[in-house]
């Protein structure tokens, strides 16, 4: 059985997690904490970054949750999440690039500077003013997802895709960590409820990061 490396808030390991829900891969949870510098963790991925997926009866380790994504849409054919014609996979990978980097960037990796790792392991408070533009980024963000999903059925196109995985594992983490305003933003906030709804967001939503509780809507598919 696969073993999935990784920690409860990191974007890319949800992605991941949402993709192997989808595709009912079996795997096990193995808990990491990147920032500890875990010298058994440093050889399966020396770059030191969740997720990493470990055969250890194969001797396979796979990181970079893209090509770790890519290689589960090649290998198990059910429930294709990158699929239709070679113009609508590029645009998928336009998306998931989209998020995984400039929505990243912008939004999830601010918030768990300034609310999770300044909170439990730097004993600081948080900026004010990083927030305030991180949720001025995040509505930036917001307003395109709402455009996304008035022009087309999913976020990705025509079908359920990587795409919207990767959308929702990082609006995930910002709202965990209270990042994410909906005021505005139906379109999205409807998509968003339609995510949580599925079967593989279920261990998403019941999981916690110790120390640091979610706000109380964070659980409920409809919020």
């Amino acid at each position: 059985m696969w073993q999935l490396h990784q920690f409860p808030l990191c974007p890319f390991s949800r992605k991941l997690r949402l993709q192997m829900g989808e595709k009912s891969v079996a795997y096990e949870l193995i808990r990491e904490n990147p920032w500890e510098g875990n010298d058994a963790f440093l050889q399966l991925n020396p770059a030191g970054r969740t997720p990493v997926l470990h055969d250890p009866g194969r001797r396979v380790a796979l990181c970079d949750s893209q090509a770790i994504c890519e290689f589960l849409e090649e290998t198990v054919e059910r429930n294709p999440l990158l699929g239709g014609s070679a113009v609508a996979r590029a645009e998928v990978r336009r998306l998931i690039a989209l998020f995984d980097e400039n929505f990243y960037t912008d939004v999830t990796q601010p918030l768990l500077h300034e609310r999770m790792k300044k909170r439990l392991f730097l004993r600081q408070p948080p900026d004010s003013r990083v927030l305030r533009d991180t949720m001025r980024m995040a509505h930036g963000h917001l307003d395109y997802i709402d455009w996304l999903v008035d022009t087309r059925p999913w976020i990705g196109g025509a079908t359920l895709s990587l795409a919207d995985l990767a959308c929702a594992a990082q609006i995930s983490v910002a709202d965990y960590l209270g990042g994410i305003d909906w005021k505005g933003h139906e379109q999205a906030r409807g998509w968003y409820a339609v995510m949580k709804s599925r079967p593989s967001f279920r261990p998403l939503l019941s999981e916690k990061m110790e120390g640091l509780p979610p706000p109380p809507h964070y659980a409920k598919v409809d919020s």
